[in-house]
């Protein structure tokens, strides 16, 4: 009997472990994790597209003096504001139209509300200018109707005509980015013409410091001037409302200044909240045509 247990304990331990070997494998699920995105908000403020520049040091603000800090100047201390970009963030535009100051409003040609808010801000009685794309020495492209340094300056004269046909309110013009062609004698040479022929003033963002466009204006007897001071470099408050004194300063030290923002929901609310301060002050909100002239003062 031996031989025969032997032999079928060896055909029990086959079968057990084939059995083991060929029995059905547990499933292990795969868990995805879904990302549901919140409902969007609100967009965004929009980003400057000026060219990245140094922010200037915030000044402290100024404190009230009972004797004039500033003499023979027509306009005392006198602060322009210019908000560029606009014609994309009709909303926020809108809300600096309905600010109780003089103010101006720097429109892009050729994008959504470019003749709307040109309309609504002249029909306020605010200032209307021409924002004009111009090359940057980034490659950042700054938008329709650009002149760049490639241009044959008749191609720049028929592209300035050409944006300045798209903001017919315009009484004056101003720079969007430019970073390099605004450095170019030539191109601002044929620019300026241009502005010389209709009796437009021309603002210098200045944004690079090598910029040729004030010179160039003064030097062709088109009324001009240049940017101070920039609000919003950062979307922030309290880093506005710190501009904002910064370019008080400068007009009470000096007798004028320009100071440039955009259409951004907290450059908005630092201006509506620093009004009456620097009012107190003795500060005169002007708009920027009030600034301009063929000396540069």
């Amino acid at each position: 009997m031996g031989p025969l247990v032997s032999l079928i304990a060896l055909i029990l331990f086959a079968a057990i472990a084939g059995w083991w070997l060929l029995r059905p494998k547990p499933h292990h699920a795969t868990h995805y994790v879904f990302h549901t995105l919140a409902p969007s908000a609100e967009p965004a403020a929009p980003t400057p597209t000026v060219a990245p520049t140094a922010a200037p040091v915030a000044t402290p603000l100024p404190t009230a003096s009972p004797t004039p800090l500033v003499t023979g100047h027509p306009h005392g201390a006198a602060l322009a504001l210019i908000v560029d970009d606009c014609g994309q963030w009709i909303a926020t535009e809108r809300g600096f139209v309905a600010l109780e100051i003089p103010l101006t409003l720097s429109v892009l040609p050729d994008v959504p509300y470019t003749n709307v808010i040109a309309t609504e801000a002249s029909d306020a009685g605010k200032g209307v200018m021409l924002h004009l794309p111009m090359e940057t020495l980034s490659g950042l492209n700054p938008g329709p109707g650009k002149v760049t340094t490639e241009m044959s300056d008749a191609q720049i004269v028929a592209q300035v005509e050409s944006d300045l046909a798209e903001v017919p309110l315009a009484r004056g013009v101003n720079n969007h980015e430019g970073s390099k062609a605004s450095a170019d004698a030539r191109v601002m040479h044929a620019v300026i013409g241009v502005l010389a022929q209709r009796s437009l003033f021309f603002i210098d963002s200045r944004t690079n410091v090598a910029s040729v466009g004030e010179a160039t204006a003064r030097a062709m007897g088109v009324p001009t001037a240049a940017r101070d001071v920039f609000l919003d470099n950062r979307a922030d408050v309290a880093y506005s409302e710190a501009q904002l004194s910064a370019a008080a300063a400068i007009a009470l030290r000096t007798g004028s200044a320009i100071a440039i923002g955009h259409p951004r929901p907290t450059t908005l609310e630092a201006v509506r909240a620093m009004i009456p301060r620097l009012q107190a002050l003795g500060i005169q909100f002007v708009l920027v045509q009030d600034l301009v002239g063929k000396d540069g003062t």
